[in-house]
C-alpha cells in the first residue's frame, strides 16, 4: 500500500513537468474522409390524357398512373479532412523557437506554420440541365378534336390525325404527295415537322416522361483496420438513397485495400529517445489504399487516394524553428503530409 501511495505521489509530482512540454498551439492531424457522389437519374412518367383509350384506338397499351423511377449514373469521389481525435498535438510558442504564425483550418487542423495553410481542393461544382418548356398537344389540335362533345371523341378524333400523320410521311418518303418539296433539305424539314407532332400528339395517349439528373454525396472514412467489405448506401429504384437502415434499398458495399507504400521504420533506440524529448512538428506519412463500390458482389467503381489513417507518423526536429533560422512549412490539408518546407538563415 505504501509503495502505491508513493507511485501516486511520484506521478502527481511529474505532472506538471510534463504540461509544461506540451504547452503551445494544439492542432490535430487530419483523418482522410471519402466523399462519393452519385449522379442520379430521376424520371417522372405523367400518363396522358387518352391513356385509357390508347389499346382501343392505338392498338398499344398505356400506363395510367403516375410512377417516378431512380438510377444511377454516374459515381465520383473525392477526399476531404475530418480531425483525428486520438492525434492532437502542441507547436512549441516559447523564446527558443522562431514559430511566428500557425494557421489550423477551421477544425482545427494544423495547415501551416510560417505559410499561409491552402484551403482542401473542391470539386467543381454539379449544375442540373435547364429542363426543356413542356409543350401542350393542345395547340397541335384541330378545331374539330377541341369541340368534341367528349374525352372518348377527342381521343378518337386524336388517333385519327396521327394516322393522317403518318400517311402524310409515307407518301414524302414514296414521292407520292401531291406537294413534294423541291430539294432534299425541304424534305427534311417537313418530315422533322411530322415526326414532331406525331410525337406531341402521341403524348395524350402514351404519357410524357421527364428526367432529370441530381447529385447525392454520401461520406465515408475508411479506418485503418478495416478488412472485408462495409455498407456504403442503399439505393431504391422506386426512391432514390435511403437511409441505410432501409431494407427496401439495394446494398452497396465498400472494399478497402491498404496498398501497403510504406515501410516500416527502423527504431533506433538512440533517435527513438531523442524524438521522444524534442518538442517537434508531429506530422502524417499517409499510406495509399483502394477503394472499391461493390454492388452485391460487383465492382462497380474503384479509386486510389492517400490516406492519412494508412500512414503513420513523423516527427519533425524542433532544429527547423531555432533562433537561427526561420522555416516556411506547408501540411496538405487532406493527409497531413509535409508539402514544401523552406528554410531561411537568420543573421
Amino acid at each position: 500500500m505504501k509503495k502505491l501511495l508513493l507511485s501516486l505521489t511520484m506521478l502527481s509530482a511529474l505532472m506538471p513537468s510534463v504540461k509544461a512540454q506540451v504547452e503551445g498551439t494544439p492542432y490535430f492531424l487530419p483523418k482522410t474522409e471519402m466523399r462519393v457522389q452519385l449522379l442520379i437519374e430521376k424520371s417522372s412518367y405523367t400518363p396522358g390524357e387518352f391513356a385509357v383509350y390508347s389499346e382501343r384506338f392505338l392498338k398499344k397499351s398505356a400506363a395510367d398512373t403516375p410512377s417516378t423511377e431512380y438510377r444511377i449514373v454516374g459515381i465520383s469521389m473525392y477526399t476531404t479532412a475530418v480531425p483525428d481525435s486520438t492525434k492532437e498535438y502542441f507547436v512549441p510558442i516559447d523564446k527558443k523557437h522562431t514559430i511566428l504564425n500557425v494557421e489550423r483550418a477551421s477544425n482545427g487542423v494544423l495547415t501551416a506554420i510560417n505559410a499561409k495553410g491552402k484551403p482542401a481542393p473542391q470539386p467543381k461544382e454539379f449544375v442540373p440541365a435547364r429542363q426543356a418548356k413542356a409543350i401542350n398537344p393542345h395547340d397541335f389540335m384541330s378545331e374539330d378534336i377541341l369541340t368534341a362533345g367528349s374525352a372518348a371523341k377527342m381521343a378518337e378524333l386524336t388517333a385519327r390525325e396521327i394516322y393522317d400523320i403518318r400517311d402524310s410521311r409515307n407518301e414524302l418518303s414514296r414521292g407520292e404527295a401531291d406537294y413534294m418539296p423541291k430539294d432534299g433539305a425541304q424534305l427534311k424539314i417537313m418530315l422533322d415537322n411530322l415526326d414532331r407532332q406525331e410525337a406531341i400528339l402521341l403524348q395524350t395517349f402514351q404519357g410524357v416522361t421527364v428526367k432529370d439528373t441530381i447529385q447525392q454525396e454520401v461520406r465515408f472514412v475508411p479506418e485503418k483496420e478495416m478488412s472485408g467489405k462495409e455498407l456504403l448506401f442503399r439505393f431504391s429504384k422506386y426512391l432514390g438513397l435511403v437511409d441505410n437502415d432501409d431494407l427496401g434499398g439495394a446494398p452497396y458495399y465498400i472494399n478497402i485495400e491498404d496498398m501497403n507504400i510504406i515501410p516500416e521504420p527502423e527504431i533506433d533506440p538512440i533517435n527513438a529517445k531523442r524524438a521522444k524529448d524534442d518538442p517537434g512538428i508531429t506530422v502524417n506519412l499517409p499510406g495509399k489504399v483502394k477503394a472499391t463500390i461493390l454492388e452485391s458482389n460487383k465492382a462497380v467503381k474503384a479509386f486510389e487516394f492517400y490516406s492519412a489513417q494508412h500512414g503513420r507518423l513523423e516527427v519533425l526536429s524542433s532544429g527547423l524553428f531555432t533562433k537561427k533560422m526561420i522555416t516556411k512549412l506547408q501540411l496538405n490539408p487532406v493527409t497531413g503530409n509535409v508539402e514544401t518546407i523552406e528554410t531561411e538563415p537568420l543573421e
